[in-house]
């Protein structure tokens, strides 16, 4: 569950190794200029200049590349951006990763700056001024780990974007003053019902899969949850919010169950909007044939309902290939399931949770090996030590399930807790490059 220090822990850490690294990130950043003319002088851009008007296919843009396909079971551990341009310490994950069990590396395409990682080469999001030439050789990188057998998956923090809601305030949640709302951390948020942001999002999971990504991973697609949401307005949701009050049947949503069965059952108004926006992705981005996934807060895999932010475990998992929930012992309240500090008990959390979660995918005909956890390398709530960070991945193998990925935010990672050589702890079954959308909606 994504609790006060960010969806990955402790998040804002990854921004404050970058800030001692290089330079700290000032207000001429977020310069709204956009593209050179012959002239040599700039233009602003204005509101009405729509990136999703230009959401054709970037296969003729960006020379194709070659993937690598996902490994039986997905074993990731995260990079930072930040730590992605610094040669030394990037080469000694990499070397960490050749080394271990760990096949597989998360790398932020769009972090929650809202700043893109790198250029990407796409013309309209170059003229938006929203990249930043952080890791200069990307594609070099990509290479190297794909030499490795490295699969590489791009990560896009997705509503949290300070950089879209300077450029498009329409879109952004605002606070009931009209200015444009920041959560604790003074971060903007879009309003998730934006179409406009989506094909943005579009966009860029579409050159980023060009520039040798094997996999686009969506974060923070939600709701926003940290900060006064009692001042938060929703200026793009709240008018499809009436449609859906004044007609109730367009949340009535068929869910496929066992043995080809549906049970009707009434999405709330956020997860209709949120499931939408999944659908979205997933059919825009069929033509890249790389796999997607999605990060989940780690309760949906036991809640009931959408906790609030649109997230529910059965109307996001036909979208997408795999479906990683962030079930980080540290981020569940004190109490639950009777633990008065969950994070000291790691291994009971996590297979509590994924037990559940594999129980609900299975009921509702979906593949539960498509569900590949976020596990925890970082002190919050107990130290992590190596038996720690072990013990998650012992009970995720429990629970039947056969891969995961590390969120460590000083991307330090405690390497006694990953086994040595390419060692495969457990078969896996093959997962398609697309999902198949089994269920339908009266949305």
């Amino acid at each position: 569950m994504e609790k006060n220090s960010g969806s990955k822990g402790v998040r804002p850490i990854s921004f404050f190794v970058g800030l001692a690294i290089f330079v700290t990130l000032g207000v001429s950043s977020y310069i709204i200029l956009c593209g050179t003319s012959r002239t040599g002088t700039h233009r602003l851009l204005k509101e009405s200049d729509n990136p999703s008007d230009n959401i054709t296919t970037l296969h003729s843009v960006i020379p194709a590349v070659k993937h690598i396909s996902p490994p039986e079971a997905v074993k990731a551990i995260y990079m930072t951006s930040w730590v992605a341009t610094v040669p030394g310490w990037r080469s000694q994950l990499l070397e960490f990763i050749d080394q271990s069990e760990v096949n597989a590396l998360v790398l932020d395409i769009k972090d929650y700056s809202g700043k893109i990682s790198f250029i990407t080469g796409d013309p309209v999001l170059a003229s938006m001024n929203v990249e930043e030439d952080r890791i200069k050789d990307i594609k070099e990188f990509i290479l190297a780990a794909h030499q490795k057998n490295i699969y590489v998956i791009g990560r896009i923090t997705v509503f949290q974007d300070p950089m879209y809601a300077k450029l498009f305030p329409s879109q952004a949640v605002k606070s009931r003053d009209g200015i444009v709302w920041r959560d604790r951390n003074g971060l903007n948020y879009i309003d998730p019902a934006s179409t406009q942001f989506w094909n943005y999002i579009v966009r860029l999971a579409k050159a980023s899969a060009n520039l040798g990504f094997d996999e686009i991973n969506f974060d923070y697609v939600r709701y926003p949850t940290d900060g006064n949401m009692a001042n938060a307005v929703f200026p793009v949701s709240s008018p499809r919010f009436l449609k859906m009050d004044a007609s109730p049947n367009l949340l009535v949503h068929n869910q496929v169950c066992s043995g080809n069965t549906t049970r009707a059952r009434r999405m709330t108004k956020k997860e209709a909007v949120i499931t939408d926006f999944f659908s979205h992705l997933h059919t825009q981005l069929a033509e890249i044939n790389v796999p997607i996934s999605a990060d989940l807060f780690g309760m949906t895999m036991t809640s009931a309902d959408d906790v609030n932010i649109g997230q529910y475990l059965e109307s996001a998992a036909p979208y997408f290939d795999y479906i990683c929930p962030m079930v980080y012992p540290s981020h569940y309240p004190r109490g639950f399931n009777g633990y008065s500090n969950p994070a000291e008990h790691p291994y009971d959390i996590v297979y509590f949770a994924m037990t559940h979660g594999v129980a609900r995918l299975v009921a509702a005909n979906q593949n539960p090996r498509k569900l590949r956890p976020w596990l925890q390398d970082f002190n919050l709530g107990a130290v992590y030590d190596a038996q720690k960070v072990r013990a998650q991945i012992k009970a995720t193998y429990d629970s039947n399930l056969v891969g995961w990925q590390i969120w460590d935010p000083r991307n330090k990672y405690t390497r006694g807790a990953y086994l040595s050589g390419t060692n495969n702890n457990t078969a896996a079954d093959s997962l398609s490059f697309k999902s198949t959308v089994n269920v339908s909606s009266k949305q």
